[in-house]
């Protein structure tokens, strides 16, 4: 994106250790998409109020994931169907820092989103040793029937309100791949607002005022359907398709 780097050099930065108080593994999420020209428009408006997370003075990082599911895609089909109560298993590497965690996202009957991880040493996707204890004690399925289905990568911004506890991921440059082919997704933009409580904040105010509102959206769904569509079902998913597809192919 064309002039994006420039516009993320005028927020003030945070380290890591410094946003440590704003982790919000115990949260309200909330995903709302747009093309990335919409995304350049709204960032001018949330400088004032945010810090950027900067990393060895990087602050478009970049990330590849990595989304485990049984062969008949229960994890998916759960969350296709809307069942609460639902999990997502997942190894994240953030490649910048050559960090990597192994980590467990239960979504709750009250739509709290909890987030359990464990650091890894390497960016293997096999689930032996310490892995596999990890979902035994974390998980009421069999860890067993899981294997990697999905690797996604792309491109995210994290921004820290300096008056409120809450955080924003911006992703950019998605794109998935799995053995047999890839998708992409170039020109769409992801912004994840995490909060602790409920309220309206700044960044949420700008996006209402361009017109985008908040709508469940899950790449690791996305992706899926991607590239296993013809052996996953996607009726439930249509329309954010439509609209995630039309956003695309209007900047393209």
């Amino acid at each position: 994106m064309t002039g994006y780097l420039d516009l993320l050099q005028q927020f003030d930065p945070i380290s890591l250790t410094e946003m440590d108080s704003v982790q919000l593994l115990n949260r309200v999420d909330n995903k709302y998409i747009m093309s990335a020209e919409t995304l350049k428009q709204i960032l001018p408006e949330l400088t004032q109020n945010y810090f950027i997370l900067e990393i060895d003075k990087v602050r478009n990082c970049n990330y590849t994931t990595v989304y485990y599911d049984s062969n008949k895609f229960q994890l998916y089909t759960q969350h296709h169907n809307g069942k609460l109560n639902r999990y997502k298993v997942r190894m994240r590497r953030y490649e910048d820092s050559d960090t990597n965690f192994f980590e467990i996202k239960f979504k709750s009957n009250k739509g709290r989103t909890i987030k359990e991880r464990i650091k890894l040493k390497s960016f293997k996707d096999d689930l032996q040793g310490k892995k596999m204890k990890f979902l035994q004690e974390h998980v009421p399925f069999d860890p067993e029937s899981l294997i990697p289905k999905l690797i996604v990568h792309y491109h995210r911004v994290t921004l820290v309100s300096k008056q409120m506890n809450e955080r924003l991921t911006l992703d950019t440059g998605l794109w998935f791949e799995n053995k047999q082919s890839k998708s992409e997704y170039l020109n769409l933009a992801i912004m994840e607002t995490k909060q602790g409580g409920g309220v309206r904040s700044v960044a949420v105010n700008s996006l209402l005022n361009h017109h985008v509102h908040a709508r469940s959206v899950s790449k690791y769904c996305l992706g899926i359907a991607s590239l296993y569509g013809s052996d996953v079902r996607t009726n439930n998913f249509k329309s954010k398709f439509h609209d995630i597809n039309k956003i695309c192919y209007e900047n393209c």
